[in-house]
């Protein structure tokens, strides 16, 4: 009897040891993803309404008729996992659904997937399959970890297909701010291996179908361009140090006849636009679509707000439709 007692208690010390060290062990994983939290929606609020005070904050609502998954797992890498939020609408079609990958901004260092968010949910209103994903960023991960994962997000969403009514043929990335220069960078990679990384559903293709770009800028080293520091923090260093690697991580130096149809959504600053001129004039050569709408008078984080939300939103619908729902004409 003595020993089954000192047998179970030795037992229970056991177990009691490997629950501990496993919990310190995913603390501890938690732990090591440094967050950089100077890009909020509500910072980026009081900053801007100061000179423009009728601006409100877009809040989320899901609409009727769309469905959500919340923290779905698309990538993981060791013991990290990438999370997004799927918006989807409820009545199935034959065809699927054409999809949209969200990206944030956020200088490539901040923010969060919350924060496209509505816009997700507004999308998939209108008929989309709209995924809001987050990325690894410069704190915890140099370029081109946040590339990588993209990618990984538009295979996990072709092997999801059937699941979210996807059509996989129709598959667009969207972005603002540094998410629109992720995304066009995305865009015009369409093909090219070294981009892709190992994020999962390797068997997968990560091609884009079009390219929403919201202040983005398309080329690092411009004379418009004005990143400097928050450019050489993700890209691992200066323009002098590591100029092989900002010209790489350009959308404008892989544009080519692979490059998906763009669209640019602009506020009043020239600096996001940097290369967006040469960009459409590499374009046109191929005969690639590309449309451009400047929201006069806007802050830089215009989409976040009221009144420039719906603006951005209805450019953001005409144009997908376009590219994705309306019949080619005969050429």
């Amino acid at each position: 009897m003595h020993l089954k007692k000192s047998f179970l208690l030795t037992t229970t010390i056991k177990l009691f040891i490997l629950a501990f060290v496993l919990i310190v062990r995913v603390a501890n994983a938690q732990e090591v993803i440094p967050r950089d939290t100077s890009f909020t929606v509500y910072s980026a609020f009081v900053k801007e309404q100061k000179k423009y005070p009728f601006i409100e904050i877009v809040r989320p609502q899901l609409p009727k008729g769309v469905l959500s998954k919340q923290d779905v797992v698309y990538s993981s890498i060791e013991q990290r996992h990438l999370h997004a939020d799927v918006f989807y609408p409820a009545k199935k079609t034959k065809l699927g659904y054409p999809a949209v990958l969200l990206i944030f901004g956020g200088g490539w260092k901040s923010g969060d997937k919350s924060m496209s968010i509505p816009m997700a949910q507004r999308l998939a209103a209108e008929g989309y399959v709209a995924v809001a994903v987050e990325y690894r960023l410069s704190p915890e991960a140099k370029y081109p970890a946040a590339v990588h994962d993209i990618k990984a997000a538009i295979r996990w969403m072709r092997t999801n297909a059937a699941k979210y009514n996807i059509d996989k043929t129709k598959i667009a990335v969207h972005g603002v701010s540094a998410g629109g220069q992720l995304a066009a960078l995305v865009g015009a990679t369409n093909g090219i291996k070294k981009f892709e990384g190992n994020g999962g559903n390797s068997k997968q293709s990560s091609w884009v179908n079009a390219i929403v770009d919201i202040d983005g800028i398309l080329a690092f080293k411009h004379p418009q361009s004005a990143e400097g520091q928050v450019a050489a923090e993700w890209l691992g260093g200066t323009y002098e140090q590591k100029s092989e690697v900002w010209e790489e991580a350009s959308a404008f130096t892989h544009a080519g006849k692979n490059t998906a149809p763009i669209l640019f959504i602009q506020s009043q600053y020239p600096r996001f636009t940097a290369g967006h001129k040469e960009m459409i004039n590499k374009l046109n050569k191929y005969g690639i679509y590309s449309e451009v709408h400047l929201i006069p008078d806007t802050p830089h984080p215009f989409w976040l707000f009221h009144p420039w939300f719906e603006p951005t939103l209805k450019y953001t619908v005409d144009f997908l439709n376009k590219v994705f729902k309306e019949p080619k004409k005969k050429t």
